[in-house]
């Protein structure tokens, strides 16, 4: 994780899209799924 967002998420890019992933913050190192894609944005979990 890189970044948090202004709900509380973690933010992460991963190939270029930028990904938020709930419960997590900067400094993480995590694995995580990714949930939902849209044209700007994707959402995810961890899973590890």
């Amino acid at each position: 994780m890189k970044e948090i967002s202004r709900r509380g998420e973690g933010i992460a890019r991963v190939e270029g899209l930028v990904v938020f992933v709930p419960n997590t913050k900067p400094g993480d190192h995590i694995k995580i799924k990714i949930t939902r894609v849209s044209n700007r944005f994707a959402s995810g979990e961890v899973i590890q």
